[in-house]
């Protein structure tokens, strides 16, 4: 129970509901109780008549009459606060479910790349679904029933001894054999569960996988292959759901025994001492079968609760391991900071901390609003790195890298990343509309907005082009266009949140010549008052620049103008020379 403590705090949220729950339910078992007590005085009126004890029929007929009423009357009315004692209940973990998904998906908000590289994607959907639904589980029905059973055993258990001390612990007896022989059972569905769970994470990561990269399997034609795969966890998981469906069809069977069991000792006990004169009311027998019935489902739940729990205590504590996962990236200021812009690097160095891969070695540059600072090298560089470090996707050591002269720890993590437009190497699009997919960068901007954006990102005619448009709903990942439309729908997504730093992540790999020629002079407007980072291969995206500088395995090699660079030897002036001869060609 040490890993549900965590939930302690939605139950003092939510602690009126409970209570009124609980409430409703003492009063839905007080109705209920009603229902064998006069089924018991019925009886026993009958039997009076039969035995000559009462002589007029009437009385007998009043009271039965009085008797079905009260039965009606007391069905309804605990159906009627049965239903409300569910409603309550159930809505309450419901609540908290939804809670808990979005404490769970807030958190996974903040947590830092390093994170997502350890950690399958596949795992962690299933913790914020099929784990929190194990958890709400024991808020509600586990709950409920938990509460519904010690009020039924108080108030039931305490009248069947006041009415016979001696048959209820006959009565009695087998419930504590059922009791332990469904926790034994539960014990084992519980670790039985636990590996079904494990099969299902792994088929989720394999699925997700494989649908996000379908189109590299049927490029290398391993269909074959990938669905052998496939079969295997699919096997797999068949095995050991059977296995679980064999115990779990123990659980009624075992039940309906120790029932029958108890009906009997009820009946034999009963009637034995009914006959020798010790029970005054034949009634209280059949009064008693009512009473057993009714405490067999509780006594039943309590090893059903206790699987349940079990499981929620298990799908909690992998919750709990994300959640006291600290982010790695703090925002250790509250206050507004207003970014201006100015990049500086002093003597940087980097080294990834889930790798160890040293990025950047002692890189040193200066970049001030209204200029563009280019980036170029061999793929592994540390390019990408640079940006990544602009964002504070991770932390560096204090002043090697500030902003506006200020430590980028010092400044409002959410004041930096809203001045940054930042179009990655990988161009990511949500299952939305395009007009949806631009607005991401701007969610108020206006269509005229979102049109000048396009435009400015070359993107305009491809998207009329299409027969809805702006309104055209694209794939997963925007599987519907082709990369070159994909990374320019990324640009206007950047461009139309105007804000103070862009950086541009070889975003115009996939355009041709004349389109980003295009770009490259709209963005040279846009970013007139702007910091701007250009990382790419290509010396036409970068010849522009205020200044380059060319990485090679994470150290600044050169750095100065196109003009500069064209005319020393090195980097630049070869590929410059080698990209030359290929457009010529």
């Amino acid at each position: 129970m040490k890993e549900l403590k965590y939930l302690n705090k939605y139950f003092l949220k939510y602690k009126g509901r409970i209570l009124l729950g609980v409430f409703i339910t003492i009063i839905a078992t007080v109705f209920k109780l009603i229902v064998p007590m006069k089924v018991g005085d019925s009886v026993t009126s009958v039997k009076q008549y039969l035995n000559g004890e009462i002589t007029n029929i009437s009385v007998v007929e009043h009271e039965l009459l009085i008797n079905i009423l009260l039965l009606l009357g007391a069905a309804l009315l605990s159906a009627f606060f049965t239903f409300m004692m569910r409603q309550t209940f159930i809505v309450v973990s419901r609540y908290v479910e939804y809670d808990l998904k979005n404490e769970v998906f807030k958190h996974y908000e903040k947590l830092h790349l390093g994170f997502y590289k350890q950690n399958r994607t596949g795992d962690l959907m299933n913790r914020i679904s099929e784990d929190v639904s194990k958890v709400r589980m024991y808020v509600g029905p586990a709950l409920m029933y938990s509460i519904t059973t010690i009020t039924l055993f108080v108030v039931v258990i305490t009248y069947m001894f006041y009415k016979a001390p001696v048959l209820t612990w006959y009565a009695i007896a087998p419930l504590p054999i059922l009791s332990i022989a469904i926790y034994r059972l539960s014990v084992l569905i519980n670790r039985r569960t636990t590996i079904v769970q494990q099969y299902l994470s792994k088929l989720t990561t394999f699925t997700q996988e494989s649908f996000s990269g379908i189109a590299v399997i049927k490029a290398y034609g391993i269909e074959p292959r990938t669905n052998q795969n496939f079969e295997e966890l699919a096997e797999g998981s068949k095995v050991k759901n059977i296995d679980l469906a064999k115990v779990q069809a123990l659980f009624f069977p075992l039940m309906m025994l120790l029932i029958g069991v108890s009906n009997i000792l009820v009946i034999y006990i009963g009637g034995t001492r009914y006959i020798n004169g010790e029970i005054a009311e034949f009634g209280t027998i059949v009064e008693f079968l009512i009473y057993v019935n009714m405490l067999t489902w509780p006594v039943a739940v309590v090893g059903w609760v206790t699987s349940m729990i079990q499981q929620a205590e298990a799908s909690q504590k992998r919750i709990n391991e994300f959640l006291k996962t600290e982010p790695a990236i703090q925002n250790s200021v509250e206050e507004s900071t207003p970014i201006n812009g100015t990049i500086e690097f002093n003597n940087l160095s980097f080294t990834y901390p889930d790798t160890g891969i040293t990025a950047l070695t002692n890189v040193s540059f200066k970049v001030k609003p209204g200029e563009t600072l280019a980036i170029i090298g061999n793929t592994g560089s540390g390019k990408s790195t640079i940006l990544e470090l602009i964002g504070r996707l991770y932390d560096v050591e204090e002043n090697m890298l500030k902003i506006d002269n200020t430590p980028i720890k010092n400044l409002n993590l959410e004041d930096l990343r809203n001045s940054i437009g930042y179009v990655p190497q990988d161009a990511f699009l949500f299952s939305d509309t395009l007009r949806n997919n631009i607005r991401f960068g701007k969610e108020n901007a206006s269509d005229e907005e979102v049109i000048q954006a396009a435009k400015n990102a070359a993107v305009h005619k491809n998207i009329i082009g299409f027969t809805k448009g702006y309104d055209t709903v694209l794939g997963e990942r925007g599987i519907t266009l082709s990369g070159g439309q994909k990374q320019r729908v990324s640009i206007a997504r950047a461009i139309i949140k105007d804000p103070q730093i862009l950086l541009f992540d070889d975003c115009l790999s996939a355009v041709d010549t004349e389109t980003e020629e295009e770009i490259l002079q709209n963005l040279f407007e846009i970013s007139k008052t702007k910091t701007t980072l250009i990382v790419s291969h290509r010396i036409s995206s970068v010849k522009n620049a205020n200044k380059i500088i060319v990485l090679e395995n994470g150290k600044i090699i050169q750095q100065g103008t196109h003009n500069a660079l064209v005319n020393s030897e090195g980097y630049y002036k070869e590929l410059y020379a080698k990209q030359l001869l290929e457009k010529e060609m």
